[in-house]
């Protein structure tokens, strides 16, 4: 019986990690550590269809949500032939979820890498992530975007014009750097990455070795840049940097300085702090929790009830027949 625990960036933009148990086509995943869903898949809707190499998507069913506060929440009832299969896949996730949930974070194992490249050829931008070289066939979207959340509440005073959101201006910025070309990569132990296929172009790409340092550490190269627009990627890093603080290589002085940055968003370091695989200034990050769970303990508005996706389907403990 073989269980899989590894975690995988959530990427275009970056905003955090999942980190998942798998067994068979049963997974259970959390972005926080605390929070855990549990999803298992028919996969013998597969069986005998003919897909020559290609992947074809099933959908998930819920299985449960965990926490170790509140324990195992199941889903209502979707009797099927294969719910006797699927319960045993689930439960066997479940279980182990219970012997390892304090072991996160899990090793990444997402190793292959869609990067936009620049004018010059390089590494400009990640744009995707995946765990094997058969997923690498995904067709994402070729534009880098600094996400929804940014539009929201990313500011800068890089940004000349008041009116201009800086979201929109570092999206803007970043793609006019843009050749238009995608190219993966797979990335060694090191950090050095051999060119895999490309996209839109670039088939000459194909087959070379790019060095560690040709890979921006944040995910947005910033060399060539004036000054201005150097300050603004690099504000936007100091916004990510509850997330960023996830990533397992970064330098001392790196980390070190997305860890003070990290602190004025206090609420996220508490979601986030179980998942570090490092913490630097541990006297900063626990003021950081303190003041998080003050402000957790001041009464705020009821929020609606959270709706299930409609692209899950539910199961329950409850046996049929």
């Amino acid at each position: 019986m073989q269980i899989e625990c590894y975690a995988q960036r959530l990427l275009n933009p970056f905003r955090g990690v999942v980190h998942t148990i798998r067994f068979q086509s049963a997974e259970a995943v959390t972005t926080d550590g605390v929070e855990w869903d549990i999803y298992v898949a028919n996969d013998a809707l597969l069986d005998g269809l003919g897909r020559a190499g290609k992947r074809a998507q099933i959908s998930d069913i819920r299985y449960g949500h965990w926490s170790a506060e509140k324990g195992l929440k199941r889903g209502p009832l979707f009797p099927s032939d294969d719910f006797r299969r699927l319960e045993d896949m689930g439960a066997v996730v479940y279980e182990h979820l219970l012997r390892v949930h304090r072991e996160v974070p899990f090793r990444f194992r997402d190793l292959f890498e869609l990067w936009l490249l620049d004018k010059r050829g390089q590494p400009l931008a990640l744009l995707h992530s995946v765990c094997a070289d058969s997923e690498t066939d995904t067709r994402p979207p070729l534009d880098w975007r600094a996400g929804m959340a940014a539009q929201e509440r990313f500011r800068s005073a890089a940004v000349a014009d008041p009116n201009e959101p800086a979201a929109a201006c570092l999206t803007g910025y970043v793609n006019s750097l843009a050749s238009g070309v995608a190219q993966w990569f797979r990335r060694a132990d090191d950090g050095a990455g051999l060119g895999l296929h490309t996209l839109k172009g670039g088939d000459a790409l194909r087959g070379r070795l790019l060095e560690t340092d040709a890979f921006p550490p944040l995910f947005i190269a910033t060399a060539g840049m004036d000054a201005a627009h150097t300050r603004l990627v690099n504000d936007y890093h100091a916004w990510q940097a509850p997330w960023m603080l996830l990533l397992p290589q970064l330098d001392l002085a790196t980390r070190t300085a997305l860890e003070a940055c990290a602190c004025r968003q206090a609420e996220l370091i508490e979601r986030y702090y179980r998942l570090y695989p490092e913490v630097i200034d541990r006297t900063a990050l626990q003021a950081a929790r303190v003041e998080a769970a003050l402000v957790r303990s001041q009464p705020h508005p009821q929020a609606p009830d959270e709706v299930t996706p409609m692209f899950y389907i539910e199961l329950n403990n409850t046996e049929s027949g």
